[in-house]
């Protein structure tokens, strides 16, 4: 083999790889080399994330309408998203050969073998794309797009993927939803959100979690004992008062009625305010707490109107009327 031989068999085997990595920088390419049906748009692409299609890739075109009317024209937005660095990528739009694509727009180009597919001129995202309806009515219109992130290393490497989405448009007059409705357009996508917000949990963050789960359920708790065991100790010293009160000192001490209806009127006004506080605290959800305090608080001005009447009602002694 002489010396022009090798340069001409170094410099086909150069363009050999070198192809695919200027096809791939610009999206996938429209046909493969696998066993026909070749065409990426319906097989997906085989040169990206080992041939199957990856759910952390969201492809997704909106301003899709329900259903199509006869020879106008749609802009369709096409957008890619990914939780990687591969933010940008290519696309492909298939019609299955009905309604005609607009390829003026700027890094949009129409395929050469397929008028009714478009794709990209160069890596990009978020590509506009404007679809015509067919002059008449032809019924229901299936299309395929195919979009594929890559990371940029021009290469078709671990750092891209790609995934398949497949929708209709009903035929004109056969959906409800009418023109100016803002449900006529419609964002159909395919992916695994759930991919974009996965956040790696440390032990660290679990630990301070629990701790603060810990101290929560100790003050909420802490609380509900400390309560508790208020009321019981104040019920039970009323009950102790009222019993040593009538056991050995004979009642309650007398309280003149000019004094008695003031204070009355006063615990009275207090024991009802308590009493709204308890009903509209308890329909909001607790308050907190608050309604087991304000629920002591009626209590105790409810005992306060029995007390008062009680003094009011015991007849007056030796030393009441000095």
């Amino acid at each position: 083999m002489n010396k022009w031989h090798r340069i001409i068999l170094m410099t086909l085997l150069s363009l050999a790889l070198v192809a695919p990595t200027l096809g791939l920088s610009g999206g996938p390419p429209w046909e493969t080399s696998d066993i026909p049906p070749n065409k990426v748009i319906t097989k997906g692409c085989t040169c990206h994330g080992g041939g199957v299609p990856s759910i952390a890739v969201i492809v997704s075109i909106s301003g899709v309408p329900q259903s199509y009317t006869p020879d106008q024209t749609y802009n369709f937005t096409i957008a890619l998203t990914t939780a990687d660095d591969a933010v940008e990528g290519g696309f492909m739009l298939w019609s299955y050969g009905v309604g005609t694509f607009n390829s003026d727009a700027d890094g949009i180009i129409a395929n050469a073998n397929e008028s009714t597919a478009i794709t990209q001129s160069k890596v990009g995202n978020d590509w506009v794309v404007q679809w015509t309806a067919p002059a008449q009515d032809v019924g229901e219109v299936a299309f395929q797009l195919v979009g594929n992130a890559v990371d940029g290393s021009g290469l078709p490497d671990e750092g891209d993927a790609w995934n398949i989405v497949s929708f209709f448009i009903s035929a004109p007059g056969t959906t409800t939803v009418s023109e100016g409705d803002e449900l006529a357009l419609r964002t159909i996508s395919v992916g695994d959100y759930e991919s974009l917000f996965v956040v790696e949990i440390t032990a660290e963050q679990i630990e301070a979690e629990h701790q603060e789960e810990l101290s929560a359920k100790y003050f909420k708790q802490g609380n509900i004992y400390y309560w508790s065991t208020f009321a019981i100790l104040l019920i039970g010293a009323v009950f102790q008062r009222e019993f040593y009160e009538k056991k050995y000192g004979g009642g309650p001490p007398h309280l003149d009625r000019s004094l008695a209806v003031p204070q009355g009127i006063g615990r009275g006004v207090a024991a009802l305010v308590m009493l709204y506080l308890t009903i509209h605290l308890y329909q909001q959800g607790g308050g907190g707490g608050w309604v087991g305090v304000v629920a002591i608080l009626f209590l105790l001005f409810a005992y306060g109107v029995y007390r008062t009447i009680l003094q009011a009602r015991t007849p007056p002694e030796v030393a009441d009327l000095l």
